[in-house]
């Protein structure tokens, strides 16, 4: 059995140990066990939201007998207040959480596909209600961000921090280029992830993707960093001059 088969078989054994248990109400799959099933690999986790009867949901993420029925849990990590990341002894890893219909109103969630729903329970919980997608910044503000955190970055860079430096340079002022990457080439065909950018960003904009490494190289590459992420700013925006100097000056 392949590993994406092994992964949507124990997915259904999830649905039919919540419909044996006594308050289930349905398992609602997610990401790549959701609607996008055609980007499942050997890679792909199980992502769900378990959905029980009201005043029960903590009796399900108490007591985890409803997974561990179906094949030995090894790891269990409470992460949220709703869920849990878990290893079955199998590995096959999951990213879970136990809701009351009630909650779904205010989760927001990408689009999923039902796996298992009880007959009695009516509400469709495949399209969320909430959608907090966060809206696109303008191009001022996102470069006015990645040249500020070269600059704060590259005066921590001089003062000794390092760490912090590194988290300025080649973190968030690279997160900012994640978005700008629609203003600099078209979008290539594959799934986006509205809730993080940084998913399958190889195969959306590949020619911004293929600059990374020199965006990205390590706790003692933050001026080379810094100085590849400018050039490219500088290559495809109109970079203020003083701003400019003032990091070219800090790389050296």
């Amino acid at each position: 059995m392949s590993q994406v088969d092994l992964l949507l078989e124990r997915l259904a054994a999830i649905g039919q140990s919540l419909a044996q248990s006594e308050h289930g109400l349905a398992l609602l799959g997610l990401g790549s066990v959701g609607i996008e099933r055609a980007r499942m690999d050997e890679y792909s986790d199980l992502d769900f939201f378990a959905i029980v009867a009201p005043g029960h949901k903590h009796d399900y993420l108490r007591d985890l007998g409803w997974l561990s029925c179906i094949r030995p849990v090894a790891y269990a990590f409470m992460n949220t207040v709703d869920g849990y990341k878990l290893l079955f002894d199998d590995g096959i890893f999951c990213e879970m959480a136990v809701f009351e219909p009630d909650e779904l109103a205010h989760i927001p969630y990408a689009e999923g596909q039902i796996v298992w729903q009880a007959s009695h329970f009516t509400l469709d919980i495949r399209i969320p209600q909430r959608h907090d997608v966060r809206q696109p910044s303008g191009i001022e503000w996102l470069l006015g961000e990645a040249l500020t955190n070269l600059y704060v970055g590259l005066a921590r860079e001089r003062r000794g921090e390092k760490l912090s430096a590194q988290r300025l340079i080649q973190h968030y002022a690279v997160d900012r280029i994640l978005e700008l990457a629609p203003h600099i080439e078209a979008v290539q065909p594959a799934l986006a992830d509205a809730f993080a950018p940084e998913r399958r960003f190889e195969q959306l904009y590949p020619q911004t993707a293929a600059q990374l490494p020199g965006f990205i190289q390590g706790y003692d590459g933050n001026r080379a960093s810094a100085k590849a992420i400018l050039g490219f700013l500088a290559a495809h925006f109109e970079v203020n001059a003083a701003i400019h100097a003032e990091i070219i000056r800090l790389c050296e």
